[in-house]
């Protein structure tokens, strides 16, 4: 992933048009069928939020919209300012592309596409990023690890385990906390650590200050 997009470089365009979706699941942990789903009535970047409300799922040899995969898959999530910016420039891109293409674009009004306009099915995209992978020399990694790294970048940013089962979609917070056992007690580490800095730092405050009254004090005498 190319963090000069983080800097919002005059120029820069990414290579790969699906760059914005793996961003997303990179950074906000939606699941590939919730992406293939997410349309453009979905999307509000004035008050950087999407909206989940349906994924996309292969039945027949057709992609079909479905519910998401359950009640609390149904999700409003919320966006950074440059999760933003690279949304507006991917809509500008998919405004150019679809003025060029005229009546062969396939306007099927989702945000990710297949060139054409066709809505992309989560089979290709699991396909696509593990194409990615390979090119890229990186060690082996699963699309669906971009959620699991998304938890636990989160979890590091010490977000509670409340918002971060709302970000995810997850049925239970019980979920949420049983799947990512293995990253809190580092994370808990981290806070004892923190913890220990504070109160050792109030105390070496507090002692020179009460040295500096005893010296004051013998100064007097």
């Amino acid at each position: 992933m190319d963090y000069s997009a983080a800097r919002g470089l005059p120029g820069w365009r990414p290579r790969d048009p699906l760059f914005p979706l793996w961003w997303l699941a990179a950074l906000r942990g939606l699941r590939r069928g919730e992406l293939a789903g997410l349309r453009w009535v979905d999307l509000s970047l004035e008050t950087a939020e999407l909206a989940v409300v349906q994924q996309l799922v292969h039945v027949g040899g057709e992609l079909v919209p479905f519910p998401p995969k359950s009640a609390a898959g149904r999700r409003t999530v919320a966006l950074d300012p440059q999760t933003v910016r690279l949304l507006r420039r991917h809509e500008r891109d998919r405004r150019a592309e679809k003025a060029c293409r005229g009546e062969a674009w396939d306007d099927t009004a989702h945000v990710f596409t297949r060139r054409g306009g066709s809505p992309v099915a989560p089979d290709y995209l699991t396909y696509r990023f593990h194409r990615l992978v390979e090119r890229s020399g990186l060690p082996p990694v699963r699309l669906h690890d971009l959620r699991h790294g998304a938890v636990t970048m989160a979890l590091a940013a010490h977000v509670d385990l409340p918002v971060l089962q709302d970000q995810v979609g997850h049925a239970s917070i019980v979920l949420t906390a049983d799947t990512y056992t293995s990253v809190l007690p580092e994370l808990h580490h981290r806070a004892a650590r923190a913890t220990a800095r504070l109160v050792l730092s109030a105390a070496r405050r507090t002692a020179r200050k009460v040295r500096r009254g005893r010296c004051g004090w013998m100064t007097q005498v």
